[in-house]
């Protein structure tokens, strides 16, 4: 990450800087060289401008990249992208663009080259060999070569680390969607993995599992004890591994990653509703049992309330509304016989049971499988009829308000009307279920 640095470095210091790399990875070959010949080729090679020289021809094998293909599958050859992120696409959408501290660059390609990467992650004075490169920095020229036109071609080399790298190319391995346009033709899409998003949420879900913070913070609550920070859970995530044995090979930042990357659960959530009761103690649902429920008791005031406000008034719209809300509290009341008949058949027969004959047959419909005389009772009375009636003069009843609204005859019609055809299709249902 680039960041502001407080004074323009100067060549000397990165001088410094890439000798004590190169002195780094020098002696760990040394401690591993077999005899002095090698060791004197490993010194040679290990020289500044020589190491430089060879890194500023292997740079072009490698790439770096936001958005990678070889997640897809290791073998895909085609373009990759660097891109910060569409900030067209808004906050309401998570993309690269949400990264607050902007895109933490991957790198792709040979994995031999990699080594070259992390010598341009070098910073001098809080800025990277890279940036310094990108910007055509004089003290980075001066400080690679003496000779000036050689140090500003590596320069050059190492600039193009962030380009693109030849014309777009899709691959017979890489995803592939086709969109068709209006004019016939299509535009090939070709979808890529955000590696650099990828890596800001394994970095963040790693530090919420395993940081020190964490471990003390659970530690506090299994104790039950306070604790001034909290902790984060991610149940039912999963592991994706890429690359196998040799996560490097797919980029640089999923060997950082162990090859993993983690998949928050996407899975629709485990119901769990309370118990359903049978209305016992009471003579008929229109009451307490149906009143109480919250939606029913905001549609009534909803519709008690409309119909006061257009009292003077009679057109379409008024009665389009009024038929909307109309409908909402019947379907209420159906949703509401739709839990009762998820209850055991016979219900009804408990001797704290109060209900008419008529709501028995609506609310316990499958108790006639097992009881003969109330399956008669159900075919041959007009209990639907009964429930209409009872609807309409429970509706009238909430909707007659202090103010004095008129609630007679012609209402009572048009909400029994409106149940009626409900009811219809319910019966329909019911006989199938017979």
């Amino acid at each position: 990450m680039i960041t502001n640095a407080t004074s323009p470095p100067d060549a000397s210091r990165i001088r410094a800087v890439i000798d004590e790399f190169l002195q780094d990875r020098l002696q760990v070959k040394l401690d591993k060289a077999r005899d002095e010949a090698e060791r004197q080729a490993l010194v040679e090679n290990y020289r500044r401008e020589t190491w430089v020289a060879d890194a500023a021809h292997r740079v072009g094998q490698i790439q770096q990249v936001s958005h990678g293909l070889k997640f897809t599958h290791p073998d895909a050859r085609g373009s990759q992208l660097y891109s910060q992120g569409n900030p067209m696409a808004g906050a309401t959408l998570v993309g690269t663009h949400t990264l607050e501290a902007g895109a933490h660059p991957d790198v792709v390609g040979n994995a031999a080259a990699l080594d070259v990467y992390k010598f341009l992650r070098l910073e001098v004075e809080g800025k990277t060999l890279l940036s310094l490169a990108c910007e055509a920095d004089p003290a980075l020229v001066a400080a690679l070569s003496d000779d000036e036109a050689l140090a500003r071609a590596w320069m050059t080399a190492f600039a193009g680390l962030t380009m693109q790298k030849g014309e777009l190319t899709s691959h017979t391995l890489a995803k592939q969607v086709y969109w068709a346009l209006d004019d016939g033709g299509y535009h090939l899409l070709s979808p890529l993995f955000p590696t650099s998003l990828v890596h800001h949420l394994w970095t963040t879900i790693r530090a919420d599992r395993f940081s020190e913070d964490a471990k003390i913070a659970r530690e506090a609550r299994r104790n039950k004890q306070p604790h001034d920070q909290g902790f984060r859970e991610y149940p039912g995530f999963a592991i994706q591994k890429f690359g196998g044995t040799k996560p490097q090979n797919i980029s640089q930042l999923n060997s950082e990653r162990y090859g993993e990357n983690y998949l928050l659960a996407s899975v629709p959530p485990v119901w769990r509703s309370d118990p359903i009761r049978p209305p016992l103690r009471v003579e008929t649902i229109f009451g307490r049992w149906f009143e109480r429920r919250p939606r029913v008791y905001s549609l009534i005031e909803v519709l008690r309330d409309f119909l006061l406000s257009v009292r003077e008034v009679n057109n379409i719209a008024i009665r389009l509304k009024r038929a909307e809300l109309l409908d909402q509290v019947r379907d209420e009341l159906v949703q509401f016989a739709a839990e009762l008949h998820e209850l055991a058949p016979g219900w009804t027969r408990h001797e704290d049971c109060r209900l008419n004959r008529e709501e028995c047959y609506w609310l316990d419909p499958r108790r006639g499988q097992e009881d003969e005389t109330f399956a008669t009772g159900r075919a041959t009375s007009d209990w639907r009829d009964a429930i209409c009636s009872r609807f309409g003069n429970w509706l009238n009843a909430r909707l007659e308000d202090r103010d004095g609204l008129p609630m007679g005859d012609a209402e009572q019609r048009e909400w029994r009307t409106v149940l009626e055809d409900k009811l219809r299709l319910m019966r329909e249902e019911l006989d199938l279920d017979d």
